[in-house]
């Protein structure tokens, strides 16, 4: 519980990484507690990337009732985020 409380991520992790990190503690905590669910991991992913992913945070929190997003509805945009990022830095 206190791994998962106290994740952040770290300004050179790939959101991937971070997220795999983050998500494997969930899935750990998930053994131990049955009542973890995937809204305290979206508020946890919410509040704890790096600013660079500000503008799809915003964007979801505009096109959804904060409380209904889905946990994969989060993980896409993120990636989807630092995937265009990545391919204007390859350029």
């Amino acid at each position: 519980m206190r791994e998962f409380e106290l994740r952040r991520m770290k300004e050179s992790e790939t959101i991937k990484k971070y997220l795999d990190k983050l998500l494997g503690i969930a899935n750990k905590m998930r053994l131990l507690r049955s009542d973890f669910i995937d809204s305290r991991i979206v508020e946890k992913i919410l509040v704890t990337v790096l600013e660079r992913y500000e503008a799809s945070i915003i964007s979801l929190e505009y096109t959804n009732d904060l409380p209904k997003i889905t946990l994969a509805e989060v993980l896409h945009a993120l990636h989807a985020q630092e995937q265009q990022r990545l391919t204007r830095e390859d350029r």
